[in-house]
């Protein structure tokens, strides 16, 4: 498959230009509905299904079905990795008109982790064949591990990440609007809003581990591994608000995804030196796993509404109030006149 450098721009272009689109279309903070998220929702998978018909169209039918193997695992992980996310939001209680402005981060951090990824994940295929091996090693073992663990859930307190972040940065326990840093005394400290990223970012990490992998295992061309991954990622925070109380009832789904996993380490293995499994079978049967999943999960759950995630029986973080906003000073002092009100002693009236 033979991609020229200007295709890969224009690619690359149109994303931006989507999260451009995204980014304002929500740039005020509010409570995305349900009726928005799922409009957001079709419009996404909607573009995604059309580049894919691009590319059938474009390049064949070999590289389309590739295409869609790929968007079909990396928007089935997805649920996954936005499930995890909600954990993360019920655990710090963020208020939901706070949560777009750290998906948007998320997803675009995403989209960097994974072009990482890919990129190295092609080198590396390229120059050590035997890789694939290790890839399909790392696929089958996660996948069984994932079974095993079908049932457990993320706790964030337990969370290395959240352990460290507290240990090198002081954090204040209020929400300040969609703001990650604040000014309290003179000293800039993080808000709970800025651990939730680092954790949002983290999970984005693992979660790239797992799919990259998983994708190449379907299609080795960088340009449709890439492009699987974009179209995939960029409907997560429509997602995140249309799926996010609705946990509870895709109780099947780990497993799965866990099988679809397993399915494409398999494959892997095989088509080094033994036999390589066409496109066609590949795709009907990661479709088949992930619809079955679904549908079982759907139907064993049946009559249950949506709710929200499990949250602690005290929010441990509050939310500061209209006064307290209006109060805070910028963290970035610019000249020695944003100085002056420090400077002017008790009596200024200055709200630290």
């Amino acid at each position: 498959m033979v991609v020229s450098l200007w295709v890969w721009a224009a690619v690359i272009g149109s994303i931006l230009v989507m999260l451009a689109v995204d980014l304002i279309a929500l740039r005020r903070a509010h409570v995305i509905s349900v009726r928005e998220a799922a409009l957001w929702s079709a419009v996404w998978v909607a573009f995604g299904v059309a580049f894919g018909v691009i590319i059938w169209s474009a390049y064949g039918a070999e590289f389309g079905q590739q295409y869609f193997a790929g968007y079909l695992i990396e928007k089935s992980l997805a649920v996954d990795n936005v499930f995890v996310w909600a954990i993360i939001f019920s655990y710090f209680a963020v208020p939901r008109e706070y949560q777009h402005r750290v998906l948007f981060l998320g997803v675009l951090g995403a989209l960097v982790f994974r072009g990482i990824f890919i990129a190295l994940g092609a080198l590396l295929i390229a120059n050590f064949t035997w890789v694939l091996y290790l890839f399909a090693a790392f696929l089958l073992v996660t996948g069984y591990r994932m079974i095993r663990q079908r049932n457990e859930q993320l706790d964030p307190e337990k969370s290395r990440a959240l352990v460290l972040f507290r240990k090198w940065f002081p954090m204040t326990d209020t929400f300040y609007g969609q703001r990650f840093l604040v000014r309290r005394a003179g000293v800039i400290v993080a808000t709970p809003l800025l651990a939730v990223l680092v954790l949002v970012e983290v999970t984005d990490i693992i979660f790239a581990v797992d799919s990259i992998p998983a994708i190449f295992a379907v299609t080795s061309e960088p340009f449709l591994v890439f492009t699987a991954n974009a179209f995939a990622i960029l409907g997560l925070r429509a997602m995140y608000f249309l799926l996010a109380d609705l946990i509870h009832r895709f109780i099947y789904l780990r497993t799965g995804l866990a099988l679809v996993l397993i399915w494409v380490g398999i494959k892997m293995m095989l088509k080094v030196d033994l036999f390589y499994i066409p496109t066609t079978i590949s795709l009907a049967v990661v479709a088949t796993i992930i619809g079955v999943s679904i549908a079982l999960s759907l139907r064993a759950t049946r009559g249950q509404g949506r709710q929200a995630p499990p949250a602690p029986a005290t929010a441990p973080f509050r939310v500061a109030s209209d006064e307290e906003l209006a109060a805070v000073e910028p963290v970035w002092r610019r000249g020695v006149a944003a100085a002056a009100p420090a400077e002017t002693g008790p009596g200024s009236g200055a709200d630290d």
